[in-house]
């Protein structure tokens, strides 16, 4: 089993490649991939990758999913209902995940803050994101649906930090227990 250490070392690498071979065929998203069990250890190195690839030269922006998530819900106008409903049936787990998804997906949600996060990096060659909190996508939705509705939009090395399994060259399961997902169009280190 890889560490995340070697995982990381290699991942910069194939990014290095990339921006020095040009990257115009393919759009250049990585995944970091550990297992769930390793979301701590992942959260502790995170400040060590982001300097590390400061040093190398990358202007490197974080994109917090937990964070954007927090503000798209705290911001939506129908939370104060949500919270109202939620308290007269406090154990309906299935209709309050519902109501959440639909907070994080309405009006492109979560899609249009990552796109936003992406757009002032463009054009920029040393411009890197590097994308964090993926677990907090859980239940709502995951990453490989809003990485396929942004395809053409990444110009810049994007990065994402993902807990899951990798069970093939471009499969995932989220978190180790979503269904196995290969429509990732990204290259995978680690898992």
């Amino acid at each position: 089993m890889h560490s995340l250490k070697a995982d990381f070392d290699e991942l910069r690498e194939r990014i290095r490649h990339g921006r020095a071979l040009g990257y115009a065929s393919f759009e250049p998203i990585y995944y970091l991939i550990f297992p769930p069990s390793q979301i701590l250890e992942a959260k502790r190195q995170t400040p060590a990758w982001e300097a590390k690839l400061h040093q190398e030269g990358w202007d490197v922006k974080v994109f917090s999913v937990a964070e954007n998530l927090w503000e798209l819900m705290y911001s939506d106008p129908l939370l104060p209902l949500c919270i109202q409903e939620d308290k007269a049936s406090p154990t309906d787990w299935a209709r309050t995940n519902l109501a959440l998804a639909d907070i994080v997906t309405n009006g492109g949600g979560l899609l249009r803050k990552l796109e936003d996060a992406l757009k002032p990096l463009e054009g920029n060659s040393s411009a890197l994101l590097l994308v964090t909190d993926l677990e907090a996508l859980h239940p709502f939705i995951r990453i490989g649906v809003i990485e396929s509705q942004l395809q053409g939009k990444f110009h810049v090395p994007t990065i994402f930090l993902y807990p899951g399994v990798r069970t093939g060259k471009t499969r995932l399961r989220f978190l180790g227990f979503y269904p196995e997902d290969g429509n990732y169009r990204s290259v995978h280190v680690g898992g």
